[in-house]
C-alpha cells in the first residue's frame, strides 16, 4: 500500500499529526501497535486529561526545562491557546483549574480521546491497530515501513510519534530510537524525569516518616556548594523508599542530572513552613508553650507540626516528647525551628525510567528543523512528541509539547508529500 504520509504511534502527538496531515490534503495512515488509541491521554491527569495549560507562552516554555526554548518556533504556528480553541471547536469544552491547567468540563479523558478519534474518521485516515512496525527502510524517493506481519507500506513522508520509554504499559517502549539512529540521528542519553526519588537515609530505611504527607512545602535541590539550584513549593510525601509527590517530581530531573554527573548523593533541603520566617515560627511555638506550660511538649506542638515529623524532630534534638513544655529551653525550640526550616537529607537515586512519568533525553533537537519538525538529516522524515529530547513538568506541559509538535509535523509532512506528488 502507498500513502502520502504515514504516522507511527497513536498517542497525543501521533493523533494530532495524522489529523493535521489529512487536513492538509495527505492520504494518511496511522499505525499503532496497541489495541487502543490515545492510551497516554486517557490516563493523564488522573484519568481526567490535563489537555494543556493556559499560562502565557513564556511561562509554558519556562515549565518545559528540558529544551523548552526549541518550542518558540512551533508555538509561532500553533500554541497552547490554539490547542484550547481546537478542542472547543470539536465540542470538547474545557475549564481552567489551579496553575492554568486545562481539563475537559466532562472531567473525563474519554471525551478528549473520542473527539480526536472521531476527527480521524472524518478525515478518512486509514487506521491500523495491533500493528507493530518491525523496521523502516529509507529510500531516495519514498520510505518503506515493514510491519511485523511482513506487509510493506510505502510513504512519501514518515512521522515517528512513538513516545519515549516512560509509562511503557501505554506502548512507549523506545522502539523509535533505533529507527532514528538508522536515519543518522543522535539519541541523547535517556533518563527518568517527573519521577519519585530514593534515599538511603536511616530515617527513610527505618520508615520513620513513611506515609507522611506535607502540604505546600518548599523543596530545594542543593548544588555542590550546598546552595539551592532549584526550589519548588508544592505538596510532597515520604514513602518507604524515599520521597514523592508534586514538589519531588518537579525537582527530580535536577537530581537525576546531578547523579548522572557521578555524584553519589544529592542533598535536598525542605522548608516545612515556607510562608513563615524562623522568627514567626519560633514566636508561635513560644506562645503555644506559654499558654500550655504543664502539657507535654509533644502535645503542645502537635497542633503546629505534623505528628510524625514532630516525633522525628524531637528525637533529632534529643528532646523527650513527654517532657513538660515549660521545661524546654528556648535554644532547643530555636534548634527545632531551624530543623523545620532547613531539614536536610540526601537522595541517592530515583525509580527507574519505566516508573517515571516522562522520558528525559531523546532525538537531538539540533537535528530537527523547529518550525517544521522535519529531520535535517533525512528527507521525508519527521518527529514529534516525547521521542524528542524535550520534557516538561507535569501540569499539561508535556501534552502541550506533544500536540504542538504533532500538529506542526503533520502539516509539514503533508506539504512535503504533496510537493513530491505534484
Amino acid at each position: 500500500m502507498s500513502y502520502d504520509t504515514a504516522v507511527i504511534g497513536g498517542g497525543p502527538s501521533g493523533l494530532m499529526a495524522s489529523i493535521a496531515a489529512a487536513e492538509h490534503g495527505s492520504k494518511a495512515i496511522l499505525i499503532e501497535k496497541g489495541k487502543k488509541l490515545g492510551t497516554k491521554l486517557a490516563i493523564s491527569g488522573g484519568g481526567r486529561c490535563n489537555v494543556t495549560n493556559r499560562l502565557p507562552e513564556e511561562e509554558v516554555i519556562r515549565h518545559i526545562p528540558g529544551n523548552g526554548k526549541f518550542l518558540y518556533s512551533p508555538f509561532a504556528v500553533f500554541n497552547n491557546y490554539d490547542i484550547i480553541d481546537y478542542f472547543e471547536n470539536m465540542g470538547v469544552h474545557l475549564k481552567e483549574e489551579d496553575n492554568g491547567r486545562m481539563f475537559p468540563v466532562s472531567n473525563s479523558a474519554k471525551s478528549v480521546v473520542n473527539a480526536l478519534i472521531n476527527k480521524l474518521s472524518e478525515q478518512n485516515i486509514d487506521i491500523r491497530m495491533n500493528t507493530p512496525v518491525k523496521a523502516i527502510h529509507y529510500g531516495e524517493q519514498e520510505h518503506t515501513i515493514i510491519l511485523e506481519s511482513g506487509e510493506k507500506i510505502q510513504a512519501s513522508s514518515v512521522i515517528i510519534a512513538v513516545g519515549g520509554k516512560a509509562v511503557p504499559h501505554t506502548g512507549s517502549t523506545g522502539d523509535g530510537y533505533e529507527w532514528a539512529k538508522k536515519a543518522g540521528h543522535t539519541v541523547t542519553e535517556l533518563y527518568p524525569t517527573e519521577v519519585a526519588l530514593t534515599s538511603d537515609e536511616p530515617f527513610i530505611k527505618q520508615k520513620h516518616l513513611q506515609g507522611l504527607s506535607l502540604r505546600n512545602v518548599a523543596l530545594s535541590v542543593l548544588n555542590k556548594k550546598h546552595k539551592p539550584m532549584i526550589t519548588h513549593q508544592l505538596d510532597m510525601i515520604f514513602t518507604h523508599f524515599g520521597i514523592s509527590g508534586p514538589a519531588v517530581l518537579r525537582c527530580s530531573q535536577f537530581v537525576v542530572k546531578e547523579l548522572m554527573k557521578g555524584r553519589e548523593a544529592v542533598p535536598m533541603q525542605l522548608d516545612v513552613f515556607p510562608d513563615e520566617s524562623e522568627q514567626q515560627l519560633f514566636q508561635s511555638m513560644i506562645t503555644a508553650i506559654t499558654n500550655n506550660p504543664k502539657k507535654s511538649i509533644r502535645n503542645v506542638l502537635k497542633h503546629v507540626i505534623p505528628e510524625k515529623l514532630l516525633d522525628h524532630m524531637l528525637a533529632q534534638n534529643n528532646v523527650d516528647g513527654d517532657q513538660k513544655a515549660a521545661g524546654v529551653a528556648h535554644n532547643v525550640i530555636r534548634s527545632l525551628v531551624q530543623h523545620l526550616k532547613k531539614f536536610r537529607f540526601d537522595v541517592h537515586g530515583s525509580l527507574p525510567l519505566r516508573k517515571a512519568f516522562v522520558t528525559g533525553g531523546g532525538i537531538s533537537i539540533k537535528e530537527i528543523v523547529p518550525n517544521t519538525m522535519q529531520s535535517k538529516i533525512m528527507h521525508g522524515l519527521y518527529f514529534c512528541g516525547e521521542i524528542l529530547d524535550i520534557h516538561g513538568y507535569t501540569g499539561g506541559y508535556n501534552i502541550t509539547s506533544a500536540l504542538v509538535t504533532g500538529r506542526i509535523a503533520g502539516m509539514n509532512a503533508a506539504l512535503e508529500a504533496s510537493s513530491l506528488g505534484s
